[in-house]
């Protein structure tokens, strides 16, 4: 009977995350969905499975919501799943190790301080994939969380974390310890008032700078599986100049076009050579006053060295990269590239560890070496253009800290270019939406935000959205959009919150260390 009680808790605690994450209204149970968990961790049975039951509840939750991969990689999907179930039962692993050695209090600290480093390893390795950082979970209440101007979403992962064991802790002392009860509901109370409060006190105020100019957000929704197909580049291209004609006028000095919209995988040194993207390049020079930002498709060469990890050799013997890239397009102006840093492991990059797997990988819709990447972000300047813009490629847009370093370079809009149609109409081209909006309260930047098949949008520095086209429909926005040039605390320190407690953790583990060695050295 205990066993199920204990499962039921485990269950119900993988419920209560899903329910509380974009794009669920119910955003609030993320401060009580840990809270089951916890009280698994207090049952005193004998060979307590803690980390199976944590498994299942973890597992729950990766599958409520991230279950949408499966629409573009079936083996991948199973793969992403189980290996963040098993990362992210680490931490709650040292938790239930060091309550039981060192108390309560103790435990509760390794669970923040575990917690924390890893999503920050999660942030910065090669199997990185941080879409569950809890921090992420506010994204549909910019209100809450204007903070993330000087905290990024550390803030909002120590907010939940802190909040789940005091609300747990509220929880056991209704019973017999009143004293503890209203202590701990003064705290709660303090804390969520300082929150929101905070919050309400630095929503910036409204923007009265004259906008430099107006932007125009294509999305020509293509379906992403017939993209490729012989014969199919010039159309593409053609309806892209077509909706773009449509909208832009003589105030119009940016064109944003989505991720690989231009597809016809030409040499990065010869796309003005290219036939298909002659119209591109007409289109240019009759609005002369526009610069066009477009993802695109291509291919670098390195001659006969091969310069990078990824690079592949041609039959001539020469060595090249594929990318995935930006590129911007004035007429009269040199092109400027950034090729995709941050790359989704196992579709678009291996890590170093498992490229013996490639061939795998490959079979089942995966890449063998990888794309080639930037080393670093770039911001884009162009003679003329009052826009200096970050060309933010799909699924970088979900790394605050790198987000910022295009910010530090100069951007004074975010542009964020994406092809979210890989997962059709399910809840990741909603929850990719919602991300942006953190980003443009980290940097207090404007977003521009075009998506292949939707959402496309437009998002103040507060993360209100202000313009959007819906899921499914050739469409254009056109926006007067203003510049900034401050420096956030955030996009000037970056994810220190992450660091300071990371380096807590590695001292606790030293510690613990340190203390299993003295009882090994002391029998």
């Amino acid at each position: 009977m205990k066993r199920l009680r204990l499962l039921s808790l485990a269950l119900l605690s993988g419920m209560l995350l899903i329910a509380a994450w974009p794009v669920s209204p119910l955003t609030p149970l993320i401060f009580i969905a840990w809270a089951p968990l916890l009280g698994i961790a207090d049952q005193d049975i004998k060979r307590n499975p803690f980390f199976g039951y944590t498994f299942l509840t973890v597992l729950l939750w990766n599958t409520g919501t991230t279950w949408w991969i499966w629409n573009s990689t079936d083996v991948g999907t199973i793969a992403a799943i189980l290996t963040n179930t098993l990362l992210m039962c680490l931490p709650w692993w040292g938790y239930h190790i060091f309550k039981k050695k060192y108390g309560r209090r103790l435990g509760y600290t390794a669970l923040v301080c575990f917690w924390m480093l890893f999503e920050y390893i999660h942030f910065n390795w090669q199997l990185s994939w941080p879409w569950l950082t809890l921090g992420n979970a506010f994204a549909l209440h910019p209100g809450w969380i204007q903070w993330y101007e000087y905290t990024g979403v550390a803030g909002g992962t120590l907010w939940v974390l802190i909040g789940n064991i005091w609300w747990y802790e509220l929880f056991l002392s209704l019973r017999n310890n009143r004293r503890k009860t209203i202590r701990l509901s003064v705290l709660l109370i303090t804390l969520f008032t300082i929150s929101l409060n905070a919050s309400w006190l630095l929503q910036p105020a409204e923007n009265k700078t004259a906008a430099p100019g107006n932007v125009v957000i294509v999305q020509p929704n293509v379906d992403p599986y017939g993209k490729y197909a012989e014969g199919n580049e010039a159309a593409q291209v053609a309806q892209l100049v077509q909706l773009s004609e449509s909208a832009i006028d003589t105030a119009t000095r940016l064109l944003l076009w989505p991720e690989t919209a231009m597809s016809a995988q030409e040499w990065q040194h010869r796309i003005k050579d290219n036939p298909f993207y002659q119209p591109v390049f007409a289109l240019a020079a009759r609005h002369p006053q526009l610069t066009i930002l477009s993802g695109i498709d291509s291919y670098k060469s390195y001659g006969t060295t091969s310069s990078t990890l990824t690079a592949r050799q041609a039959p001539d013997g020469t060595y090249y990269d594929a990318m995935n890239a930006a590129v911007v397009i004035k007429d009269g102006e040199p092109l400027q590239f950034y090729d995709k840093s941050k790359l989704v492991p196992g579709v678009e990059s291996l890590p170093d560890f498992l490229h013996f797997m490639a061939p795998l990988f490959e079979k089942f819709g995966g890449t063998t070496g990888g794309y080639g990447r930037s080393a670093e972000s770039s911001a884009f300047r162009v003679k003329g253009n009052p826009y200096i813009t970050a060309p933010i490629i799909c699924y970088e847009s979900v790394y605050g800290e790198y987000v910022g370093t295009y910010v530090q370079k100069g951007a004074n809009l975010l542009t964020i270019m994406t092809n979210d149609g890989w997962w059709g109409n399910t809840p990741g081209h909603r929850q990719h939406l919602q991300y942006a909006r953190l980003r443009a309260i980290e940097t207090r930047r404007w977003v521009a935000r075009s998506a292949n098949t939707g959402i496309s949008a437009v998002i103040d520095p507060s993360g209100n959205i202000h313009e959007t086209q819906p899921w499914d429909r050739a469409a254009v926005i056109k926006y007067n959009i203003p510049t900034s040039n401050t420096l956030t605390f955030y996009v000037r320190y970056g994810d220190y919150i992450y660091k300071t407690i990371s380096l807590l953790a590695l001292l606790l583990l030293a510690w613990h260390l340190l203390m299993w060695v003295k009882r090994k050295w002391s029998k």
